[in-house]
């Protein structure tokens, strides 16, 4: 039996798959930490690493030890304060409290910590685990970018790294077979009649005739003995070849509410939900497109750039970024080709009886074709017009639509997980 160890260091000279060990060990420790951090960090320090405390008590190895209580008998050398039928206080139950270790406190208890830091790589993949974008397919064939090697059954060209043994063998076998048929059955007919004439009274025999057969015969097998065992032409390869291999193709509309009824604290809300939306979708999805969308009265695709960090604003009409949303769809990415995914942050506030106009083009041209739509709304206030128009929505189509609120910024991170979160089969 083999034994393979992997004795792989980091960067710092340290044993990766001792840290990996760790990791796996403390997880549920650090998955609290994570979510804990990210209620505190600003936005531009959203995907760096973290300091990770764990109890020193949760880092202790399981031990056997004797508990409380109990008879014990022994035998004790005599002394000057005891006398027969005394009792003797256990170590520690007067007295001072023993060994220390704990941090002090006013109470007199307290519990060190053991501090690590965990990477940005490490930091990501505890924040993402478990998350995925639902119901994604493969729409299409890439074109040159991916390709997967396929086996392509057997050719009579190709490298010696890639020879077919067997069939090889199995040629080579059927080629001697078919060169050497003709001549081993003539063998067979001359050596019959070599043993009939053998088998003749010596004084019939014809000793001339059995010296002629036996060269015929000897000749014969001299010939079939020249033909060669293998030969280049029974050589076979395994050929494989280069297969287009479908890949899901995704594109995710981020739709962000910036109008005057958003506060800073409500777009700073909203932009943390959209950060983490984007980190996950750079992370786990390498042929997954962003398209940016914001809107007051008006719509705007945006970059990158301007969707996180500009000021505009103005009123609120939601519909003129699901119109927006609707014409880029139609434009640029076919239904037939391309997951599409929507995500929309608003406070809940719109312009008169638009929402009602929101409700009929998600109904009729958005939801028909995309696979997955999430809205949160940022409030701490009442639902109104929109959150209601949105519930029948989702009551029409119950696995492709979903949404939360957010009251305040500890709510982002859970509100992410619960829309993103893998969801079972049925």
């Amino acid at each position: 039996m083999s034994y393979i160890i992997d004795r792989r260091l980091n960067g710092k000279k340290k044993s990766t798959v001792n840290r990996q060990r760790f990791l796996r060990r403390y997880k549920a420790h650090i998955k609290k930490a994570v979510g804990e951090a990210m209620n505190s960090r600003s936005i531009t320090d959203m995907d760096k690493g973290e300091r990770i405390s764990i109890p020193t008590r949760d880092i202790n190895e399981p031990i056997f030890s004797h508990g409380a209580g109990g008879h014990v008998e022994r035998v004790l050398p005599g002394n000057k304060e005891f006398i027969s039928g005394d009792r003797i206080p256990r170590q520690g139950q007067q007295g001072g409290s023993g060994g220390g270790g704990g941090a002090a406190s006013d109470s007199g208890e307290g519990v060190d910590e053991f501090v690590f830091q965990i990477s940005q790589e490490e930091f990501l993949d505890f924040m993402f685990e478990g998350l995925q974008l639902p119901n994604m397919i493969k729409r299409r064939l890439a074109g040159n970018e991916s390709f997967q090697v396929v086996r392509a059954g057997i050719s009579n060209e190709g490298t010696p790294g890639r020879i077919n043994v067997v069939r090889s063998l199995r040629a080579a076998n059927a080629r001697r077979i078919a060169l050497t048929s003709s001549k081993r059955r003539n063998i067979r007919e001359l050596e019959l009649e070599l043993e009939q004439e053998e088998n003749k009274d010596p004084a019939l025999r014809d000793q001339r005739r059995i010296e002629s057969l036996s060269g015929e015969i000897a000749e014969l097998r001299r010939r079939i003995d020249r033909v060669p065992f293998l030969d280049d032409f029974d050589l076979k390869y395994n050929l494989l070849v280069r297969q287009p291999r479908p890949r899901s193709r995704a594109v995710m509309f981020c739709l962000m509410d910036v109008s005057g009824s958003m506060n800073q604290a409500t777009k700073d809300m909203a932009k943390r939900f959209f950060l983490l939306l984007y980190l996950f979708l750079q992370r786990s999805y390498e042929y997954t497109e962003v398209v940016f969308i914001r809107h007051h009265t008006s719509a705007k695709e945006v970059d990158e750039e301007e969707f996180f960090y500009s000021r505009e604003t103005g009123g609120t009409i939601v519909s003129s970024a699901l119109k927006l949303m609707r014409r880029i769809m139609h434009e640029r990415y076919p239904a037939s080709e391309w997951n599409i995914y929507g995500a929309q942050a608003s406070d809940g506030d719109n312009w008169n009886d638009d929402s009602s106009t929101c409700h009929k083009i998600l109904i009729d041209d958005i939801m028909p074709h995309v696979q997955y739509y999430s809205y949160v709304e940022i409030t701490p206030r009442d639902h109104q017009a929109l959150w209601e128009e949105y519930e029948s929505v989702r009551t029409l189509f119950p696995n492709h639509f979903a949404m939360e609120q957010i009251v305040d910024v500890q709510d982002i991170y859970p509100v992410f997980r619960q829309l993103f979160s893998q969801k079972v089969a049925a």
